[in-house]
């Protein structure tokens, strides 16, 4: 092992419960899962369940149900204890823990006790960091005597705990992709590590917990690099070893706007709900910021694990691109065993097609044609019925077709296909190779416009006979004649 000498490699996800997994939410598990097993290490799930406010309930359970389909089997967690639980932050503040280290950083000088009340901070200069208006605190109750502090929490004086970052010098920390990273200390607040309903802030728990759980590899998005050195000046002021950091590059979308909510596909139940597999999710994800040595785009989990190197994940933004994505799900559906597609198919194709009809064989001709599941709609809905259609869709330069010509080949071939008694692809297709033949023409000059009559569009999953076979006699002489029909009268 390079890092943590010969220490076991142990990576975290710790989501917070506040509804569906977003896209970098997912990225981030992806990549600790890949780092932890790369090294033969161990992934723990953490549920960071302090902010009470924006708990969602149902949302610990969408974290396991993703996890589960996603193939990110953790080691520890809450469901599976490792001998570092709970595994749960609401359940970690029980225990009493990040009260504990508080008041070990309070006797050591590195953090205080804060009384002021909600007028006295709302007095207080503000500065605008990364676009946000935050309060910037003056360090009034640092100067409170260890009497005062005491007569304070005697009388019940609600307080928070601050850290104390000094407003003097730098502090320098170590990112593996982005390096040494120096910041002036007067830009550090002196963020609240104890909040009056006396949990601990997602910033001071996540210290703890990664400490005490023996985590050695922090991956999280780069909008925490500017946290970051608070972080760090907490671990020294503990004489904690600092973990590996990789801050992952920002997800966008298609605008480059920070990928959010409405963009549609932004958490991984939307891109489940829109038809996509999970195994294209995952692969597409991993490319997200990393990239392999090779130009190989389609990986397995397995593949991912052999071959992920976090040192090739890169700073730039990534932007997700959902027709990439369509690109990479099609492959996916190309490559699957076709027993499992007309399985996941079917619900759609019924959806589609009320007629009694042969959805196997439906299935089989859409499995290379669609990209995403709801595709298979508009690929199919011409067998439910034949769409109104412009008689100039016959016109094809390619065939050699005229609106003039389709109507001869119509006219002609409409008696050999009443008297055809076998409507099977085979039989069909030697009939009009026959006729073919006798006209000494292309294929495509007498199959286009039949096609058309057939299905009334330009793209379709099959040639001319299978649509046919799948019709019916009946049905596919009503067309042919609508479209003479329609050829007439043009």
């Amino acid at each position: 092992m390079e890092e943590f000498g010969m220490t076991k490699i142990r990576t975290r996800f710790a989501p917070s419960p506040t509804g569906r997994m977003h896209v970098g939410n997912l990225r981030s598990a992806l990549y600790e899962y890949l780092i932890a097993k790369h090294e033969g290490g161990d992934f723990i799930l953490r549920i960071e369940d302090t902010d009470q406010e924006r708990f969602v309930e149902g949302a610990v359970d969408i974290i396991y149900r993703t996890l589960e389909k996603t193939g990110l089997v953790h080691d520890e967690g809450p469901d599976k204890d490792g001998g570092y639980g709970p595994y749960v932050q609401s359940e970690r503040v029980k225990t009493g823990i990040y009260m504990k280290y508080a008041r070990e950083l309070i006797e050591k000088g590195e953090a205080y006790y804060c009384f002021c009340d909600k007028e006295r901070l709302a007095s207080l200069k503000t500065e605008i960091v990364e676009g946000k208006e935050i309060m910037i605190y003056d360090k009034h109750c640092l100067s409170l005597s260890r009497e005062e502090v005491e007569a304070n929490l005697a009388a019940g004086k609600p307080f928070v705990i601050r850290q104390n970052n000094p407003s003097e010098g730098t502090t320098t920390f170590h990112d593996e992709l982005y390096g040494d990273i120096t910041v002036d200390n007067a830009e550090l607040d002196d963020m609240i590590l104890i909040k009056s309903d006396g949990f601990p802030t997602y910033n001071f728990a996540n210290v703890v917990d990664d400490h005490t759980m023996n985590i050695t590899h922090v991956v999280r998005g780069n909008e925490y690099l500017s946290s970051s050195p608070k972080y760090v000046r907490l671990y020294h002021a503990f004489g904690w070893e600092v973990p590996v950091y990789v801050h992952l590059p920002l997800l966008t979308d298609e605008n480059h706007k920070k990928l959010s909510k409405r963009s549609g596909h932004s958490s991984f139940e939307d891109l489940v709900e829109q038809g996509f597999l999970t195994e294209a999710i995952v692969n597409y994800i991993a490319l997200l910021g990393w990239s392999p040595e090779s130009n190989q785009e389609i990986f397995t989990l397995q593949e991912l694990v052999e071959q992920f190197d976090y040192h090739r994940i890169g700073k730039s933004p990534m932007v997700f691109d959902i027709v990439k994505l369509r690109w990479m799900n099609g492959e996916y559906l190309k490559a699957m065993d076709f027993e499992r597609f007309y399985e996941m198919a079917l619900p759609y194709l019924k959806a589609a097609l009320t007629r009694d009809l042969d959805l196997r064989k439906i299935a089989a001709m859409v499995k290379t044609r669609i990209e995403v599941f709801p595709d298979i709609a508009g690929q199919v809905d011409f067998f439910e019925e034949l769409p109104e259609y412009d008689p100039a869709m016959y016109a094809h330069k390619k065939m050699k077709t005229t609106q003039e010509t389709s109507l001869e080949v119509l006219t002609e071939v409409l008696p050999l296909l009443e008297a055809q008694e076998d409507y099977g692809n085979d039989a069909l297709y030697q009939t009009l190779l026959s006729y073919v033949e006798k006209k000494g023409c292309k294929n495509g000059f007498v199959m286009w416009p039949i096609r058309t009559a057939v299905s009334g569009k330009q793209m379709t999953p099959a040639g001319a006979t299978e649509i046919m076979e799948i019709l019916g006699k009946e049905e596919s002489i009503r067309r042919i004649r609508k479209g003479i029909e329609l050829l007439t009268n043009a």
